[in-house]
């Protein structure tokens, strides 16, 4: 049972770095159940990002109870706090994170003793909001955050949940199978993911809530440019510079048309590791002086580039570790502003474009179909509109920030109202 007597819940979020620029579906989440009451705390594994053009932003960042930026020692001494004032639990809770590091086949020999670490970082998160009422627990990524909140909800004697997304649930996946079935529910962000949760753990669809990342109005109202065909001929890719994004693709299809005469010019805005060996790529293809880098942006920087655009373009595709995008959060900005989008052909994908009539899909890492679907599009102004309308109608009818921040409001009630259950 919950320690908290307060009358309505009060959550706790917790995120690998919290606010962060590229991870705009965590910061709308909070803001938007906050704005329909529910007392949100905020937490950040790492030290918050500042300085993203917007004050409530900076608000969440001042607020953001940090668990790894005052140092190990802080943490260990915290920890120990928890140790001496509840060794019972603490003793559970370490010896839970010692079985799970010591036997889960999912555990890369390297990783398990962080897994001992991130629980005494959880014992230390519950140290630190301990008497703020918290009485549920629910990260972003379900690797390193979601392990800390798990500790930090057994801690704290309350449920957790989570949200996974892409990397956290391939590359880097961690304790999932066990995650699944300790959570109270997880949120899946398409029916692509309850599947494949239900694959790993069966339990039932409730306890799998669909919770797509939303968009709200104003992203899509913000520019009087908005729902209008871009002008000009420009390509815009947002994207962290990974290779699962498929920017060597589109840097090839794009000296394709170049070479039959096109005056595209290709707007990039992102950064990421693979930035140096891009350039190298755009250069080698002498397409240099068609290809813009502006970095990374913020949120209301985007949205006017998104409205000059002539199409948005990310041919997703799957890495060589097995690293794939769920349903990219900028792929549903880019269709609530109205704008055609050509992306990869990738399960989860597919909810949210589908082919020919929401937006344009590409086998991954095909560079001549990518570059021929490009072309046509280029001279399809109107087939640009009605796609450009169609996953605007979708994007407002499914992925809308007020209908899935409810889902999500009463997946949050059922849980809290179970745990305070005699």
């Amino acid at each position: 049972m919950s320690e908290s007597n307060a009358e309505t819940p009060r959550l706790l979020y917790l995120a690998a770095v919290l606010p962060k620029r590229s991870e705009t579906f965590v910061y709308r989440e909070i803001l938007a159940l906050r704005e329909r009451g529910v007392r949100v705390e905020v937490a950040s594994v790492h030290q918050s990002e500042r300085g993203l053009g917007e004050e409530a932003l900076e608000r969440i960042a001042d607020e953001a109870v940090l668990v790894y930026a005052p140092g190990a020692w802080r943490l260990l001494r915290d920890a120990l706090g928890e140790v001496v004032d509840r060794p019972l639990r603490a003793a559970r809770v370490l010896f839970r994170g010692v079985w799970d590091g010591v036997t889960a086949a999912d555990v890369k020999m390297d990783k398990r003793p962080k897994i001992v670490w991130q629980s005494l970082a959880g014992m230390a998160l519950a140290r630190r909001v301990r008497g703020r009422g918290v009485q549920h627990v629910h990260a972003h990524m379900a690797h390193v955050p979601t392990t800390i909140a798990m500790a930090a909800a057994a801690q704290l004697n309350v449920g957790f949940s989570f949200t996974g997304h892409a990397v956290d649930l391939f590359r880097d996946r961690v304790l999932l199978r066990r995650k699944l079935r300790r959570a109270a529910f997880v949120a899946a962000i398409s029916r692509w993911h309850q599947g494949f949760y239900r694959s790993l753990v069966p339990r039932p669809e409730a306890d799998y809530p669909l919770v797509r990342c939303g968009v709200d109005s104003a992203w899509s109202a913000a520019s009087p440019e908005r729902h209008a065909p871009g002008t000009g001929t420009s390509l815009l890719a947002v994207a962290r510079l990974v290779p699962k994004k498929g920017l060597d693709v589109l840097l090839r299809a794009t000296a394709q048309l170049i070479k039959t005469g096109s005056t595209l010019q290709l707007e990039v805005v992102g950064e990421g590791p693979e930035e140096d060996s891009l350039q190298a790529l755009a250069s080698e293809l002498q397409i240099d002086d068609r290809v813009v880098w502006h970095g990374a942006q913020d949120n209301h920087v985007v949205n006017r580039m998104m409205g000059r655009a002539t199409l948005f373009v990310l041919p997703c595709q799957v890495d060589a570790a097995g690293d794939r995008d769920g349903i990219p959060v900028v792929l549903i900005e880019a269709m609530a502003c109205g704008r055609c989008v050509v992306t990869g052909d990738l399960p989860a994908i597919r909810e949210l474009v589908i082919h020919d009539q929401t937006g344009w899909l590409v086998p991954p890492g095909d560079v001549d179909t990518l570059g021929q679907g490009l072309a046509m599009l280029l001279r399809e102004p109107e087939r640009r509109r009605r796609l450009g309308r169609a996953g605007r109608r979708h994007v407002e009818q499914a992925f809308s920030l007020t209908r899935n921040v409810a889902r999500l409001q009463e997946a949050f009630r059922r849980a809290v109202d179970a745990d305070q259950s005699p």
